[in-house]
């Protein structure tokens, strides 16, 4: 399944909310720096789909607040 994420890092608190079926808003705590904002979405988005950390992969917007993620169901 794919997703569309709109990221807002350096965040007060952690937060997904979905818009649509496809559509999630998700606030980080970390900075966009060295790929940390992307790692605690990849770990916030596995806790929400109950599924392992290699699961869920970005497959674009890696440096961008709008990213295209999938997410493995198997």
């Amino acid at each position: 399944m794919k997703i569309t994420v709109f990221v807002k890092p350096n965040s007060s608190r952690r937060e997904i909310k979905q818009i649509t079926e496809t559509e999630f808003h998700i606030k980080l705590h970390s900075s966009p720096d060295k790929g940390k904002a992307n790692v605690e979405l990849i770990e916030i988005l596995s806790e929400f789909f109950q599924v392992s950390k290699k699961k869920v992969i970005i497959l674009k917007g890696h440096f961008s607040r709008q990213k295209i993620v999938e997410i493995i169901n198997n």
